[in-house]
């Protein structure tokens, strides 16, 4: 036995120099804006002070075509803390009552759990230190049930000795309503042909850019934060917004502005880029908020889970380029209006499934915090408004829309009876992927083929 010992000993340090080190991961920290669009300067949008944010984009990659798959907080949140569509998960009613919501099915978690089971400390961040004078506020807004908890620290001063970390900071802006130091001028900004060219809009586009202002400024502590404290060159930075901007034709639409939201990606310094990252690029590809998902864990080397349905764009494992991307609204609060969308690289098709509703469908949270709501009703009413604006103002919604994003980036002129051969083109082929996608998601919604095509 002693003999034993003593040859286990003398073994022991040649063990230890054998055993392979484990490999360093490099942490993830997202930074989530809250309705926000893709007004920053780096977007090119003037009216907006995004210093920090356009330095973000400088140093990493800018992604001009990333798209939410639902334009209200917490189907989206549902979907991308997941990597499956809101649809899928039956989480696609904004904020089901907690007597409503289902358990993720069979081989779902929440992004962070997948994290926690590949070594990773999870952290949804709320305090920082008193003298930044921030807050996060670790909004979750999940529409299903899930077993144990979501993540493992609320406080900034605990991640530096919990490497490797997969954390999130959510801010409150822009969301409604807006508090910011004023900056836009509301004769200068550019206000979408959907709209108005009303005092009341321009005022409130320009506090919306105001509070964007602010997100960048709240940002730009963050990433010191980072730095002070040794993290920076070890962090993939992911900024990203939860849907898109609060106007009136955007939140809770299908429309490009309901949608279309920012996605900017830092790689860190200690770690080799993966393929396809390149500094300083704008990347145009078709992006799912799903995406980021299983994106996320390819680059740390954890394993994708197969029932996720969102696909990796950075790395070896990168799939194809999507050739659509797809979004689907539905009760928002009080209002039920059922509609889907997908666009491709140049058309945006809607389908409207609930025609007998109009746009404007009473909705209190719309009508206490959105001036312009009330603005477009009391304008119709007097005949003041132009045919672009006033269309959002029928009583009822058109069974399906069609625009053209390379010659009508605002959405006003509806393509979908156009006699033109490429227009009808496109909008058989983009009903057919969108009947298609509701076939291979498990959507419970009527099929969107219209009547006549139906089948």
């Amino acid at each position: 036995m002693f003999r034993l010992c003593l040859l286990s000993a003398a073994l022991l340090p040649l063990a230890l120099i054998a055993a392979p080190a484990e490999s360093p991961r490099p942490n993830i920290l997202w930074l989530i804006g809250d309705d926000l669009g893709v007004e920053l300067g780096c977007y090119g949008e003037p009216e907006v002070r995004t210093p920090h944010l356009d330095r973000l984009a400088a140093g990493g990659m800018r992604y001009s075509r990333f798209y939410t798959t639902a334009p209200v907080c917490s189907s989206s949140r549902s979907a991308f803390m997941t990597g499956l569509y809101a649809v899928t998960l039956g989480a696609h009613d904004h904020r089901t009552a907690n007597a409503d919501k289902r358990p993720l099915p069979d081989g779902v978690q929440l992004l962070s759990h997948w994290f926690r089971a590949a070594g990773y400390t999870t952290a949804n961040i709320a305090d920082f230190p008193v003298v930044t004078g921030i807050r996060g506020t670790a909004k979750t807004d999940w529409n299903f049930l899930y077993a144990g908890e979501a993540f493992d620290l609320r406080r900034w001063r605990e991640l530096k000795g919990r490497t490797p970390f997969f954390a999130q900071v959510n801010f409150r802006e822009p969301h409604r309503p807006f508090k910011a130091p004023t900056f836009a001028d509301p004769a200068k900004v550019h206000v979408p042909a959907c709209y108005p060219d009303h005092p009341v809009v321009r005022q409130d586009w320009a506090a919306y850019l105001d509070a964007v202002s602010e997100l960048d400024r709240k940002i730009g502590v963050v990433l010191q934060l980072l730095d002070a404290d040794g993290l920076a060159d070890n962090t993939i930075v992911v900024f990203f917004g939860d849907n898109g901007r609060p106007h009136v034709r955007d939140k809770q639409f299908c429309y490009e502005g309901g949608l279309h939201v920012p996605l900017l990606i830092r790689w860190p310094k200690n770690f080799p880029a993966p393929a396809g990252f390149r500094p300083g690029a704008v990347e145009s590809r078709l992006l799912a908020a799903i995406d980021l998902a299983p994106t996320m864990l390819a680059l740390v080397g954890a394993p994708v889970p197969p029932a996720m349905q969102g696909q990796v764009f950075l790395g070896p494992r990168s799939a194809a380029p999507r050739e659509f991307v797809v979004g689907a609204r539905d009760r928002c609060d009080e209002t039920s209006l059922t509609i889907r969308t997908v666009r491709d690289a140049r058309y945006r098709y809607i389908r409207n499934l609930t025609t007998d509703q109009p746009y404007l469908a009473t909705n209190q949270y719309k009508e206490r915090g959105y001036p312009v709501w009330t603005l477009l009703k009391e304008l119709h009413a007097t005949g003041r408004l132009a045919p672009a604006q006033d269309a959002f103002c029928a009583s009822t919604m058109p069974a399906e829309e069609l625009y053209d994003l390379d010659t009508d980036p605002d959405q006003i002129v509806n393509l979908a009876a156009s006699p033109d051969l490429v227009h009808q083109s496109a909008l058989r082929r983009l009903r057919a992927a969108l009947a298609q996608w509701q076939r291979d998601v498990g959507d419970r919604a009527p099929s969107v083929l219209p009547a006549s095509t139906n089948r």
